[in-house]
């Protein structure tokens, strides 16, 4: 029998007061790679736990093929070849979607306000956006991202308060660059934290050869810190000279 026309059977958790997203997500993913689904429902806590007991697992969903138990939505997804990114792998992601977004935005507000796809302010916005973007993700665990930051920041090292300022003032700089507001304040607070930044991960990377997770997108990445970390430094050193010599 092929694989398009085999049958599972699922049982999952639905009652009036909750229903199993994995559940959902298993039905969902058995149903995409071709399998008949006989969709079981446990519809009280009881029968769950009867379930479970009958069968001497701890969770649901559990999926059975033919007589063989294949296990919950993580075990079937292994089953089917599709395996869940191990949590703890390096990955790029995080900031490939955030630049991706923020040269998006900065090309929708360009054609917003000038009714062109590229121009100067389009890239000037760009690194705005990236900044206060990238704030936003430290400030949603401050403490987590002091303690990355400390691994690597030469200042914050030396000033451990550094590493919970760092964020609110990436951000405020962003904004003020952004707004093109204040330039007396963006402008030396993106050159002080940038000159800073880069060098510390210059040392780490390039001559201590560390390997260290970035503290670039908040503090429970799996970015390595490297290039992109030395980017975003670099982008906000640009922009403070840029904006001093083009600033009216």
């Amino acid at each position: 029998m092929s694989q398009s026309t085999q049958k599972a059977t699922l049982y999952r958790m639905s009652t009036p007061d909750h229903q199993c997203p994995f559940g959902l997500k298993t039905r969902h993913l058995l149903k995409a790679n071709g399998y008949d689904v006989d969709d079981n429902l446990l519809e009280s806590r009881e029968e769950t736990d009867k379930f479970k007991k009958k069968h001497d697992v701890d969770t649901t969903p559990q999926v059975f093929i033919g007589d063989k138990r294949i296990g919950g939505y993580e075990e079937v997804r292994a089953f089917l070849g599709k395996p869940l990114p191990d949590p703890d792998a390096t990955s790029y992601r995080p900031v490939i979607a955030l630049f991706t977004m923020t040269a998006l935005l900065s090309v929708a507000t360009s054609w917003l306000s000038f009714g062109r796809v590229f121009t100067v302010q389009t890239i000037e916005w760009f690194i705005s956006f990236s900044m206060v973007v990238l704030a936003l993700l430290k400030l949603q665990d401050v403490e987590k991202f002091s303690t990355m930051f400390l691994n690597y920041d030469l200042l914050a090292k030396k000033w451990v308060p550094y590493g919970r300022i760092y964020p609110y003032a990436e951000g405020l700089a962003g904004l003020l660059m952004a707004a093109e507001f204040a330039h007396v304040i963006s402008i030396p607070v993106a050159l002080f934290i940038g000159i800073v930044g880069s060098i510390s991960v210059f040392k780490a990377v390039y001559v201590d050869k560390r390997e260290l997770k970035c503290a670039c997108v908040g503090g429970s990445s799996n970015v390595p810190l490297g290039f992109i970390s030395l980017t975003e430094n670099l982008m906000m050193v640009a922009m403070a000279v840029w904006m001093f010599f083009t600033m009216n």
